[in-house]
């Protein structure tokens, strides 16, 4: 029976008059990994604090087995903390958690200082590691400090953006080594090589997790379980994604011809109530309260339907979007260098780099928010751009959501040519009428992001430009915003580090590499990953061959020569085979380029890619062994 760790038992929770869950209760299990999923606004950061004792829960009960420790992080961490980066990460009254923390700051007083002070100070710190035995926590603390490129742990905190405080707050999580960890949105704010670290490093822990995210690809690669919070109450899933999109939608089926039934027998049972006289005997007043039950059930919240963002795009001329030789630098650091692009109808691009690259620069050269150092961007006279950035305007707090949509347009123009009103647009799209009369300042961050996705498409844009569109967003949210982008006529520019996101959405990539090169990419992200591993491999390779000695072959009869006739036929079948294939890669990839192919032959042809990609690898691999074999 698996060891439990912490037991949650009737906890329900209120704000006024909105019940986020009532009565729900699970466990956490030793090495349970389990994500939270839930439309925005349901509670799943309230969850997470009252298990954290952060809030208190209206009623119920958080058990947790003794001698264990959970850490807790936190959606939007560090608010209001004054201290420096190494007080955060070291606020631990553990003897190891101390000793590391003495000679991190040992070590970086020696560096600042360098006197005789200093060198005692982290002479002792050196001799205190080593009764502590503390050398491999410490090397596993440089790791997550290497990997989430945090480097001057004397920077005070509230001097840092919020998304490295995010990050700040992450190492400090993972450092503890507590049993327990609550992660609330931990991959916001990484880019995607943090985040498949932070993946790798999650999945072979040997910690108990309970985390919200809405990176699908995080969720597959780190939880056991998915518990989703649904109209107030925990429903279980064991397995992936997919089984649980499945297995959800068979639960939803079967509720609803369970309420279909309750409704009939609702009918029948109100017939026989209004035509009765008032009921004495036991039997009808039984009948009665099963009444009244049955009543209780088809009143019920019933399951959000999904809907599709299907606003209208205003027409697209001829002339789109150019950009001819750009250049931004801040201070010695290039951001851009050089860079040029003619954009198309249609275009899907997708944005990708490390965090500080310059993603959001580009993006705010292109809307003229900022210029750039040489060079031109030339909009053409039908283009309407949408600009949805990280901080969307602040609209005041006792502003009625409502009149945020209406002050846009009143009535909202669908790409079937047909209107639809502000209130019933809202509703269409997870804002239901009692948060449509509610002040924006009520709402979550989840909410006033969708909300101003809405917002920017309500003015029907004809080139959408998103900048993580995806932060904070609920997973249901998501694929909505997917359906529409899927559908969307116009031209779309996508920053993002959602891996899923990124490979249902866009067709073409700008890769940001050092030195503000922009490397151009046709191909969603997973195709972009089975590139960069097969050059990584070739260039490993080369270099291996590179180091080798060159060996020349003797054709004397002092050669040894250990392969069999028909090994012999086959390296040299390889070696005639593998030009054509090398030349066939570079015709498939000028194709991929051109941006002459439709949708299907472009799906076709990049198909037909990484088939042979996988040739190559497998005649080469061969050809290695062969030629390995011929040498011994």
């Amino acid at each position: 029976m698996a060891e439990n760790y912490i037991t949650l038992e009737n906890i329900s929770k209120s704000f006024g008059e909105k019940e986020l869950f009532s009565s729900i209760g699970f466990g956490i299990n030793k090495g349970q990994k389990i994500a939270l999923v839930a439309e925005n606004g349901s509670g799943k950061t309230t969850l997470l604090k009252i298990i954290a004792n952060k809030e208190n829960a209206d009623n119920g009960l958080v058990s947790f087995r003794k001698g264990i420790t959970v850490s807790y992080l936190e959606q939007h961490p560090l608010q209001n903390e004054t201290s420096t980066i190494i007080d955060v990460l070291f606020n631990s009254s553990t003897p190891l958690m101390r000793t590391v923390k003495r000679y991190q700051q040992a070590l970086l007083n020696s560096t600042k200082y360098a006197n005789q002070d200093s060198e005692k100070e982290l002479s002792d710190a050196i001799s205190e590691m080593d009764c502590q035995n503390a050398w491999n926590y410490e090397s596993q603390i440089k790791e997550i400090l290497g990997k989430l490129n945090i480097t001057d742990l004397t920077k005070n905190v509230s001097t840092l953006s919020g998304g490295e405080r995010k990050k700040v707050a992450l190492c400090a999580t993972l450092i503890s080594k507590s049993e327990v960890l609550l992660l609330d949105e931990p991959t916001n704010h990484l880019d995607i090589e943090m985040i498949e670290w932070l993946e790798e490093y999650l999945n072979t822990a040997n910690q108990s997790i309970l985390f919200v995210s809405h990176d699908r690809y995080f969720i597959d690669k780190v939880s056991t379980d998915i518990y989703e919070l649904d109209r107030g109450q925990i429903c279980k899933y064991e397995g992936k994604f997919d089984y649980y999109l499945e297995k959800k939608a068979e639960r939803q089926q079967q509720e609803s011809v369970t309420l279909a039934k309750a409704k009939n027998l609702y009918k029948k049972e109100l017939e026989w109530i209004r035509r009765m006289p008032q009921a004495r005997g036991t039997k009808s007043r039984a009948r009665i309260e099963a009444f009244n039950e049955l009543k209780e059930t088809i009143s019920a919240p019933t399951p959000t339907q999904s809907a599709e963002l299907t606003v209208k795009a205003q027409r697209i001329g001829g002339k789109i979007l150019e950009i001819n030789n750009i250049n931004k630098s801040f201070g010695e650091k290039q951001i851009i260098n050089d860079f040029s692009h003619i954009y198309k109808k249609g275009d899907k691009i997708g944005i990708i780099g490390k965090n500080g690259c310059g993603k959001t620069t580009f993006l705010d050269i292109i809307t003229e928010k900022i210029k750039p150092d040489s060079g031109k961007v030339t909009l053409g006279q039908t283009i309407k751009i949408g600009y949805y950035t990280q901080n969307p305007p602040a609209e005041k707090s006792d502003t009625k959501v409502i009149d945020i949509v209406k002050k846009i347009s009143e009535h909202i123009l669908l790409a079937d040519g047909t209107a639809m009103g502000a209130s019933q647009y809202l509703t269409h799209f997870g804002i239901p009428p009692f948060k449509q009369h509610t002040h924006y300042g009520n709402l979550s961050g989840g909410e006033k992001r969708l909300l101003n996705l809405l917002c920017i498409l309500i003015s029907n844009p004809n080139f959408l430009i998103l900048d993580e569109p995806t932060n904070d967003l609920d997973i249901y949210t998501q694929m909505k915003l997917e359906t529409f982008l899927e559908q969307y006529q116009g031209c779309l520019m996508v920053v993002s580090h959602d891996r899923h996101f990124l490979d249902r959405i866009v067709s073409q990539l700008f890769v940001f590499r050092p030195e503000g090169k922009i490397k151009e990419f046709p191909g969603n992200y997973s195709d972009y990953l089975i590139k960069e591993k097969e050059e990584n491999k070739q260039k490993k390779l080369s270099e291996e061959k590179t180091d080798k000695p060159i060996v020349t072959k003797r054709k004397d009869s002092q050669t040894k020569i250990k392969l069999t006739y028909k090994e012999q036929k086959e390296k040299e079948s390889i070696e005639e085979l593998l030009p054509t294939l090398e030349e066939r890669k570079h015709t498939i990839e000028r194709q991929l380029s051109s941006g002459e192919l439709t949708n299907e032959e472009l799906l076709l042809t990049t198909q037909e890619y990484q088939n042979l990609i996988e040739e190559i690898n497998q005649k080469e691999e061969r050809w290695l062994e062969l030629c390995s074999k011929e040498q011994e």
